[in-house]
């Protein structure tokens, strides 16, 4: 059985809902998106984790403070299991069969939280890639930054072309 780790939230829309979510945040200021999703489950739940693959992302335009908006879907793999949730923004946080997760009425109604679980679903039973993160540098600054890509794509310059 797939298990996912879900909070209910103290503030924001799903605020006494008892709508089960996964966790989320925002990036700081010059942070990856592999780190932010990392550190954001870690201060929320206390579980240490690791990025396996960015599942999707969704834009938005005209969103907070009138400005465009990107959302990622991120697939972490656990390094740890205990919980100890944040009692600033988190009511609870358990870990949850995915199925219950995917079940509640809200999921199944919302179209956005239903296209991620049928992605989370897909992902579960092999049927679907997201995207890796490859450290790279960029050419023109030499800064390091990610790509993320689909790994089912052959490497540049390989011979099975």
């Amino acid at each position: 059985m797939e298990e996912v780790l879900v909070v209910q939230e103290k503030n924001g829309r799903f605020h006494g809902t008892g709508m089960w979510k996964f966790p989320t945040g925002v990036l700081d200021e010059g942070e990856d998106i592999c780190d932010a999703a990392v550190r954001e489950v870690k201060e929320e739940t206390g579980v240490n984790a690791k990025l396996v693959e960015i599942l999707a992302f969704r834009q938005s335009h005209k969103s907070f403070f009138d400005k465009s908006d990107l959302m990622f879907v991120c697939m972490l793999k656990p390094l740890s299991f205990d919980i100890q949730k944040q009692d600033a923004e988190i009511v609870a946080a358990q870990w949850m069969p995915f199925e219950q997760y995917a079940a509640q009425p809200f999921v199944q109604s919302h179209e956005l939280l239903k296209y991620i679980s049928n992605i989370c679903s897909a992902k579960i039973e092999g049927r679907y890639t997201g995207f890796s993160s490859v450290p790279t540098v960029t050419s023109f600054s030499q800064n390091k930054t990610h790509l993320y890509m689909n790994n089912k794509v052959r490497t540049i310059g390989s011979d099975d072309q």
